[in-house]
């Protein structure tokens, strides 16, 4: 099966990567800059999930989900929180 989660922004894939480093090391996880997709590996260890480099058709979608959910999760938080702080700075600077 393809992978269907393409940026929308061709561009923006490397910033994509360097906000899901910087957002999971703040949450305490060993993050490779260079790789930051590789942080999954740890979380599915954490969760007792056999994730493996490569295909991974075994697993459910509950399992895919605890290990994607708290990434993709934590990025939207973040991403929240920095629109709101934007905001409110805005609405104080007029």
């Amino acid at each position: 099966m393809a992978r269907r989660n393409r940026t929308l922004v061709p561009g923006a894939r490397g910033a994509l990567d360097d906000f899901k480093a910087k957002v999971m090391s703040e949450k305490g996880y060993q993050v490779n800059p260079n790789n930051p997709n590789e942080v999954k590996f740890e979380i599915a260890k954490e969760q007792g999930i056999p994730l493996k480099k490569g295909y991974n058709g075994h697993l459910s979608a509950e399992e895919s989900g605890k290990v994607g959910g708290p990434i993709g999760g934590n990025m939207v938080k973040e991403m929240v929180r920095l629109a709101q702080e934007r905001l409110s700075n805005n609405n104080q600077n007029s």
